[in-house]
């Protein structure tokens, strides 16, 4: 499973981010993952306790939040969300070319910790 390699650069990043803030304590950190990012939630939080173990994470709150797919049609310039209903197609204007702009990634977003 590639979520072990993904929440260990989590774990590491937000690790970096507390000690950069001299933080006693981590209450929770924030991952947002891309629906075509291949990278399931579910696995995220089963490995979450071991790549935090012995760190200042451990025992924090894994909070994880799904971002669906936008596009950005290069025919009229305006963002969709693509879908099997509209044949992935621009529902603005019909096109067919267009590029992923959001939610391929994965991302740590917040950490929250106490000082």
């Amino acid at each position: 499973m590639h979520e072990m390699s993904y929440i260990a650069r989590m774990v590491s990043l937000a690790v970096e981010v507390a000690n950069d803030n001299n933080a006693k304590k981590v209450k929770s950190i924030e991952v947002s993952i891309g629906k075509t990012s291949g990278v399931m939630p579910y696995y995220m939080h089963k490995y979450y306790p071991d790549a935090s173990r012995g760190t200042i994470l451990e025992g924090a709150e894994l909070i994880c939040n799904e971002v669906p797919v936008t596009a950005l049609c290069e025919e009229c310039d305006r963002k969709y969300e693509p879908s099997r209903e509209n044949n992935y197609l621009c529902p603005h204007c019909g096109g067919r070319k267009a590029h992923i702009i959001a939610g391929k990634d994965v991302v740590l977003t917040n950490v929250v910790i106490e000082d």
